[in-house]
């Protein structure tokens, strides 16, 4: 359990502790961004692959449920998990300020469409619905590590990107703000923007859902563990 603690403290400081703080200005300055985001990519591929070791080591002991919210929640895990494809795998396709390399695209005419019209960070609300899920529905100690670490990275994502791309990107972000929300449906509810479902009933959701169903029905081959009420499993 101690390896994937400290897995897990790793991976979150990296991000907490350098990515979209001013430290990580000073490291761009002195090493340029394509270095930087090479040696970051690498180190994050590198933790997540020790976290994924570690967890499977820790799940391998006898570890005690902290809690147990019972079926009615599991239950809830397929359209719950549906919605986190739907919303994350499109946040994928989309030319979005917050991602890596796009901050230019903020003052870009038709910027702001499809699920950006929900959250300007689609993918990591994506992650947060996915990982929400599995903190509530499994309960023992290595799980609840393993995807809160992931809960608690997406949440705080948003607001140190935010923070991040303001510092940098000055008004043409303040604009792109304006008509999004981090919080989803956010901006739709002030009236800020509006919901398209045209742009968000595409080819990019039918890329998601498709990518849901295969997961979904692949669960318990690649996990062991079958989302399905009764534990049914397909094949």
């Amino acid at each position: 359990m101690s390896t994937l603690i400290a897995a897990a403290a790793a991976f979150l400081a990296i991000h907490f502790l350098v990515s979209g703080t001013p430290l990580r200005d000073k490291i761009t300055s002195a090493t340029g961004e394509r270095l930087y985001l090479g040696l970051f990519s690498l180190a994050s591929v590198g933790l997540i692959v020790w976290l994924v070791i570690a967890y499977n080591r820790a799940q391998a002991a006898n570890n005690p449920r902290l809690y147990d919210l019972g079926e009615g929640i599991r239950h809830l895990g397929i359209p719950i998990v549906a919605i986190a494809f739907l919303l994350g795998v499109q946040g994928l396709f989309l030319r979005n300020p917050t991602s890596v390399r796009l901050a230019g695209v903020a003052q870009d005419e038709g910027t702001v469409t499809g699920v950006l019209r929900i959250t300007r960070h689609p993918f990591l609300w994506g992650v947060a619905l996915w990982s929400g899920f599995h903190v509530a529905a499994n309960g023992d100690e290595p799980s609840v590590i393993f995807f809160g670490t992931f809960f608690v990275l997406a949440l705080f994502g948003t607001v140190l990107i935010d923070a991040k791309r303001r510092r940098k990107s000055g008004a043409a972000w303040n604009a792109f703000a304006a008509k999004t929300s981090n919080v989803p449906f956010g901006a739709v509810i002030a009236g800020r923007n509006r919901i398209r479902f045209a742009e968000i009933f595409g080819w990019r959701f039918w890329v998601a859902a498709v990518l849901f169903l295969v997961i979904l029905f692949c669960h318990p081959r690649l996990f062991g563990v079958s989302p399905f009420p009764g534990a049914w499993v397909p094949f």
